[in-house]
């Protein structure tokens, strides 16, 4: 995996993936990805650390690709969008998807409030 690298060059080919081995082998690229990345930023992340990041990362991209896409990178991948959850729990109307978002800012809001 080329370093530095979009993140749409990185998930995308995981969008594509069909099969577990195939899976398994570039979860595992994502995931040395993540460590180097953080160790030339100074940081230092255990394999546990960097596959959760990964996971995160492949959940909430994979929410920008049809249904059938989600189900299939969520079961192989083993993730779920960090934010509207599982795939297989059935698709959200955008009403509840702009509640969630609006949620989500209001938490952010509060636990970010400015204090003077």
């Amino acid at each position: 995996m080329k370093n530095p690298i979009s993140y749409f060059d990185k998930y995308d080919s995981a969008m594509k993936i069909t099969t577990q081995e195939k899976a398994d082998e570039y979860f595992y690229e994502c995931v040395q990805h993540c460590m180097l990345t953080a160790l030339e930023a100074g940081q230092i992340l255990n394999m546990g650390e960097a596959a959760e990041i990964e996971r995160q990362n492949l959940g909430y991209f994979a929410g920008y690709y049809s249904h059938e896409t989600r189900l299939r990178v969520e079961r192989l991948f083993r993730c779920v969008h960090p934010a509207i959850g599982a795939a297989a729990e059935g698709q959200k109307s955008p009403a509840e998807l702009i509640k969630i978002g609006m949620n989500m800012a209001k938490e952010y809001d509060r636990t970010h409030e400015r204090r003077t």
